[in-house]
């Protein structure tokens, strides 16, 4: 899906970032120093979880958001609604995930027959590092989580949709490049196993 993708054919890597924590923390953070690290108090109010799913789209780099309380096969399911209903009516689309248990259920494949024009393919078991939308998470975690101050879920919600957004206004795709073509794994590709 990556070295060849189908011609207009929408792509995206699509996973979710679960129980990401609402956290005011009790003391301000303190900046960066000459000579020292910047820092901040261990202490900090819980207001609860957020999961966000996102759809990254591997041909432009705009991301898909949208958060949710939980992370069920039926939040999964209304995801995927909202990624047909922001593509043409008919395009073909093509979505990247992981083996989670939500992503396989009856609700799932129920979605799937309703939507022919949408296929799922799914990265090798414990290769998640494969979907391209890890990439992003591991920003937006860096960008808003590890050192966001939540007042509430609310607040953290629209934290991360006000961070999408402006994400998207200069959105990067993802171009994996190979230092040493030996490593570089093609369809050609033989894997043995001893």
């Amino acid at each position: 899906m990556y070295l060849n993708p189908p011609q207009h054919a929408a792509v995206f890597s699509v996973d979710e970032k679960t129980a990401i924590q609402a956290l005011d923390r009790k003391n301000p953070v303190l900046p960066l120093t000459p000579g020292r690290a910047e820092r901040h108090g261990f202490e900090y109010f819980r207001h609860g979880t957020l999961s966000l799913y996102a759809a990254f789209n591997t041909k432009t780099g705009e991301v898909l958001g949208k958060t949710a309380t939980r992370h069920t096969s039926s939040e999964f399911v209304a995801f995927l609604a909202d990624i047909v209903a922001h593509q043409p009516r008919g395009k073909e689309i093509h979505v990247i995930v992981d083996n989670l248990s939500a992503h396989k259920t009856k609700l799932v494949d129920a979605f799937l027959r309703e939507h022919p024009n949408l296929r799922m393919h799914f990265t090798p078991t414990y290769s998640s590092w494969l979907n391209q939308v890890e990439l992003w998470f591991a920003k937006i975690e860096r960008d808003v989580i590890a050192r966001g101050v939540f007042t509430s879920v609310p607040d953290l919600k629209r934290k991360l949709m006000r961070y999408i957004r402006k994400y998207d206004e200069q959105p990067k795709s993802v171009k994996w490049k190979y230092f040493d073509p030996t490593w570089k794994i093609t369809t050609d590709s033989i894997i043995t196993v001893h």
